[in-house]
C-alpha cells in the first residue's frame, strides 16, 4: 500500500508562528467549541484513507478528530474537484514553507506532503486533508493561500 505519511507532533501545540505575518490577514472568529478543540492535549491519530485506492494520510493532532466530527462541514458538502483545487493550493504552500526553516517555524512545518495532482486521491482523503488545512490554519492563525480558513 502507497502512503502519504503527515505528522505533526504534540510538541507544536502552543508554537505558533511569528515569521508569517501580515497586515493584510483577515481576522478568524473561532467559537469557543473550536477553543475546545485546540486545547486538547490528548494524541489523536487519525488514518485517512479511501477504500477504492491505495493511498492514506495519517495525521497525528491533538484535537483534529473532534474538530472534524463536531465542527467541519460534513462529508458531501463540498465537490471532489473542490477539495482537489483547495488541496493542491495548500500543499504547494505548505511545502514552501517547509524548504524555508529559517523563515517559517519547523516545529509547525516538519514534513513535506507527497500530494501529486495527477493522482485521484477520493474524496474520503481529500476531504480530511483539506479539513485538516482549516483546523491547521484556525488553530495556529496561519494562512495557507489566498482565501480567509472558514467552516
Amino acid at each position: 500500500m502507497k502512503k502519504i505519511i503527515f505528522t505533526i507532533g504534540v510538541a507544536i501545540l502552543f508554537v505558533l508562528s511569528l515569521a508569517n505575518c501580515s497586515s493584510t490577514k483577515q481576522a478568524i472568529s473561532v467559537t469557543d467549541e473550536e477553543k475546545a478543540a485546540f486545547s486538547q492535549t490528548e494524541g489523536d491519530t487519525i488514518t485517512i484513507r479511501d477504500d477504492k485506492t491505495e493511498y492514506e494520510i495519517i495525521i497525528i493532532e491533538p484535537g483534529f478528530d473532534f474538530w472534524l466530527q463536531s465542527i467541519a462541514r460534513p462529508e458531501g458538502y463540498y465537490s471532489q474537484s473542490f477539495l482537489e483545487n483547495r488541496n493542491r493550493i495548500m500543499v504547494i504552500e505548505w511545502n514552501q514553507r517547509v524548504m524555508q526553516p529559517y523563515r517559517y517555524n519547523t516545529n509547525l512545518y516538519e514534513l513535506r506532503i507527497d500530494y501529486d495532482p495527477n493522482i485521484d486521491y477520493g474524496y474520503e482523503v481529500n476531504y480530511k486533508l483539506y479539513n485538516y488545512f482549516i483546523y491547521f490554519q484556525r488553530k495556529y492563525n496561519q494562512r495557507l493561500g489566498p482565501f480567509v480558513p472558514r467552516v
